[in-house]
């Protein structure tokens, strides 16, 4: 049987129906109308009207970007969208007339690549999602770790720096500012703008602007062979390895993934990634080391992770 998957971002919802051996069956989009909440939910339940209409379904998922309280019903804070407190589960069940459950999208996509994904060999697993900001999700003894309210495993926002960079959280120094695609742009125009010579294969990317440089513009410069955009995306992999053992000197997992789309650097990340880990890891000489490689579901994750949810609760 059946379940759907939907994964509410910023901008975009995808939802999906998705089986039990986490093939997505089928799938559709929506424009996220980010500042109300009930042309959120009915954008969902359009969603999944669409897709039941030719699929037997048992149930929903829904990945949202935000802190999901621990019944996994309520959207407690969404930072990018219009929710505080919000009911969600209560107000999606209500349009499709089906059981939902609720997750965290890190925490969805986490258990997408353990159940389905680069993580299914594994009994203890992190994943780190690195896009825009700092995301992750954690299992152990093959349950997702969720804490008390529900809010467990906001990696970003470990504090690495005292002091230092400003977070959109309101704090400084979240691990966030410093392993992540906002982190790496921050770099790369910052280097354009004060040694264009050195930059000159970003700039000439970026239309000349150093205001106009992005991460793939130093993704794809990295991956041309560009020294300075290969530095940048290593200094990102060493703030990764370094944040990625003070994790491991308390859970000790036998994976770490790395997903989100800076992920698609791929060895000029996880290499300098790998080595940063080994040399911060207490006792890295005397133990195991996890495993580091680069998720597999890509943007499917939380969706498959999600329906997943759905199908066994």
């Amino acid at each position: 049987m059946s379940t759907i998957g939907v994964d509410i971002g910023g901008t975009k919802i995808a939802a999906g129906v998705v089986d039990e051996s986490g093939a997505v069956l089928a799938r559709t989009r929506r424009t996220t109308p980010a500042t109300d909440p009930e042309a959120i939910e009915d954008a969902v339940a359009d969603a999944v009207a669409e897709l039941r209409a030719e699929h037997d379904v048992t149930g929903v998922g829904v990945a949202a970007a935000g802190y999901i309280d621990a019944s996994r019903s309520t959207v407690v804070f969404a930072p990018n969208l219009a929710w505080r407190h919000e009911p969600l589960r209560e107000e999606v069940e209500k349009r499709v007339d089906l059981p939902v459950v609720v997750e965290n999208d890190a925490n969805a996509a986490a258990w997408g690549e353990f159940v389905h994904g680069g993580g299914r060999s594994a009994r203890d697993m992190v994943l780190l999602t690195v896009g825009t900001g700092l995301g992750g999700g954690i299992v152990l003894d093959g349950e997702l770790v969720r804490g008390t309210g529900g809010m467990a495993a906001e990696v970003g926002h470990l504090r690495v720096v005292p002091d230092g960079q400003q977070c959109g959280c309101g704090r400084t120094g979240c691990w966030e500012q410093y392993g992540s695609g906002q982190a790496l742009v921050r770099w790369a125009r910052s280097l354009a703008a004060t040694d264009p010579a050195r930059a000159a294969r970003l700039l000439e990317l970026a239309g000349g602007d150093p205001a106009e440089v992005t991460g793939p513009h130093v993704t794809a410069a990295a991956e041309e062979g560009d020294e300075a955009s290969v530095e940048l995306v290593a200094t990102l992999g060493r703030w990764l390895g370094e944040g990625a053992a003070s994790l491991a000197a308390v859970l000790d997992p036998g994976t770490i993934l790395v997903g989100g789309g800076v992920s698609s650097a791929g060895a000029l990340l996880l290499d300098p990634m790998r080595r940063a880990f080994a040399g911060a890891l207490t006792a890295s000489q005397h133990r195991d080391l996890p495993r580091i490689d680069r998720a597999e579901l890509g943007n499917d994750a939380g969706m498959v992770g999600v329906a997943h949810l759905a199908d066994r609760s």
